[in-house]
């Protein structure tokens, strides 16, 4: 809809709207405030639409939270840039809402405007705003004012400067822990517009009483702040005023500040260097590893390869691999789990041999793991063991445990193995599928459980994709049509789910000289399930086939279907010519 089509609402209309007791009604004028701006000009959007906005006193968050997501982007309507200020009210009032929702995109708004406006602007009228904010009476004003530093404070004169540190340093020992929350959680942001001389002081000053707060929700916060501090910091200076935090830290009181070092202790590798990872940060993250809390174990074992990455090999087996086997039999299957999803990735970092002695028979406990979760993270990241030891060692030593999961009485565990399959074929290339899984392969379409004999058939289909028609006519084919003469009907089933798969990757020519002939047979079979299911096979498999095909050989079999004793085989049946007829007349 071009901008002259849509209605120009005048003032009124809005005012209107906006005192109506339907909230929808509400929220769309909020949403249409652009085409209104563009109705009234930019002059009239200035000194009438923004001061109702800056009044308008709804209290409800949903229609707050669209107004401030509207005037961040309100620059264009009012006049550009030079004119940007006259938004600053209405945010302002908004970020003092109870609704953290609508303040968090208050803030947002004014941090977006305000990366736009002049210098000039910003000292005469930003710098002013976030001062009030500041010293509000009320949290919420101070909670928001947190967020807005970063912005003002480039560009403030030295005086403003020194007074917007200070005011930082205030906002972060405020009575109320929501705004050394809010203030914890946006000093890295602030420090990195901060020169470095006042970094080293000021802030480095700010960060340790934060890092000393009684409340563990503010010490948490800090943690990342070590992450961002560290990285503005020189390597001296951050394993003078860093390091000894992250190490207080790691044995913090609150296990939620030990999950946060968990997460964010590699990151801190990079900041302090080598000798001083070696000497202090692997200490503290082995602590984490064997911490009593299972949720600081499960993020510290999620991080080990990351971990494992930074540090010599020598260091990673001496230190981290005694910890590993520990986690390995850990008794939180979450812990087992998360080591389960990232271990296979330190076999490039501890190289051949290391992966042979240490790491393989993990690999194994873990791959006969109760847990399936555990199992399959296992299994899905065989490729990067491959790699490092190669194809022959790696089948000798977990292809055993593999074959075993994929005969596990729990059909669910061998549902997931065969959905790994052709992943695992993609890995281990042809000629070891060949040899060790092509027979696994065919057992399962004549598994006891539906589910498996269903995925074992699409498993097939995708192994075809993977290797290319010419193998499977090779290796898959022919024990498929073997065993549509199957004596028990769910199996022979079962093939023609197969074959409805198989013949779209197997193209016309197969398909018409191997798979049709056995679908048409399979149609004079006693059982109705069979005879509908081949009714639902021709009508998904003549589409390949050219229409001399279809007339000479579906067709034909389909009527005579339809005249079946059996009520659901002449459903299908019929269904089916109808299908062939609608595609006949289209083309």
């Amino acid at each position: 809809m071009s901008v002259a089509d849509e209605p120009l609402y005048p003032i009124a209309v809005l005012i209107e709207e906006l005192k109506n007791d339907d909230i929808q009604l509400r929220l769309n004028s909020i949403r249409r405030l652009s085409t209104i701006a563009r109705a009234l000009g930019e002059e009239r959007t200035r000194k009438e639409l923004i001061p109702f906005l800056s009044e308008n006193n709804d209290d409800d968050d949903e229609v707050l939270l669209a107004m401030a997501e509207e005037l961040g982007v309100f620059i264009p309507y009012v006049g550009g840039v030079e004119h940007a200020h006259v938004l600053l009210p209405p945010l302002e009032t908004l970020c003092t809402v109870e609704e953290t929702c609508v303040r968090d995109k208050a803030v947002e708004s004014l941090c977006r405007i305000g990366s736009q406006m002049r210098e000039s602007d910003l000292v005469d009228w930003f710098i002013p705003l976030v001062k009030r904010l500041a010293a509000g009476e009320w949290f919420t004003a101070r909670v928001s004012a947190c967020g807005l530093f970063h912005i003002a404070y480039p560009s403030a004169p030295d005086v403003s400067k020194t007074e917007l540190r200070s005011t930082y340093s205030q906002l972060c020992q405020d009575d109320m822990p929501m705004v050394r929350r809010s203030a914890a959680s946006s000093l890295g942001k602030f420090a990195a517009t901060v020169e470095y001389a006042h970094l080293k002081t000021d802030i480095m000053s700010i960060f340790e009483d934060l890092t000393q707060d009684d409340q563990d929700s503010v010490r948490l916060l800090a943690v990342e702040g070590c992450a961002a501090l560290g990285k503005l910091l020189e390597p001296q200076d951050c394993v003078a005023h860093i390091l000894p935090v992250i190490v207080n830290f790691s044995q913090d009181k609150s296990w939620r500040v030990r999950y946060m070092v968990a997460n964010q202790l590699y990151e801190l590798c990079e900041a302090v260097g080598p000798e001083p990872t070696r000497t202090e940060l692997v200490p503290a993250y082995v602590r984490l590893l064997r911490d009593n809390e299972a949720e600081v174990r499960i993020a510290a074992a999620g991080k080990v390869t990351k971990f494992c990455r930074i540090l010599s090999p020598d260091l990673a087996i001496q230190h981290i691999l005694p910890c590993v086997k520990e986690l390995s039999s850990d008794s939180s299957q979450h812990v087992r789990s998360a080591l389960a999803s990232v271990i296979m990735g330190m076999a490039p970092v501890l190289g051949k041999d290391a992966t042979i002695e240490q790491l393989l028979p993990i690999f194994l406990s873990l791959l006969k793991d109760e847990f399936p979760d555990v199992r399959l993270n296992i299994i899905s990241k065989l490729d990067q063991v491959n790699q490092v030891i190669g194809i022959d060692l790696l089948s000798q030593s977990l292809l055993p445990a593999i074959v075993e999961l994929a005969e596990d009485r729990h059909w669910r565990v061998r549902l997931a193995i065969i959905e790994y399959i052709p992943l695992l074929a993609s890995q281990l290339g042809v000629g070891f599928f060949d040899d060790k899984l092509g027979a696994l392969c065919m057992q399962w379409l004549q598994d006891k459980v539906h589910s498996i004999r269903d995925a074992a058939a699409n498993n097939l289909k995708r192994l075809a994709e993977e290797f290319g028609p010419e193998w499977a006519m090779q290796h898959i084919i022919p024990q498929v049509l073997e065993m549509i003469s199957n004596s028990h009907y769910l199996y022979r089933m079962t093939i023609l789910r197969a074959i409805s798969l198989l013949a779209p990757v197997m193209g016309a020519e197969i398909t018409c000289s191997k798979l049709l002939p056995v679908v048409i047979a399979a149609s004079k079979d006693r059982v109705p399930n069979i005879k509908f299911n081949v009714a639902k096979v021709l009508e998904s498999v003549f589409p390949i086939v050219d229409q001399s095909v279809v007339e000479k050989t579906i067709r034909p079999c389909l009527v005579e279907l339809s005249e079946d004793p059996d009520v659901d085989v002449r459903f299908f049946s019929n269904q089916a010519l109808q299908a062939i007829d609608h595609v006949m007349m289209s083309s």
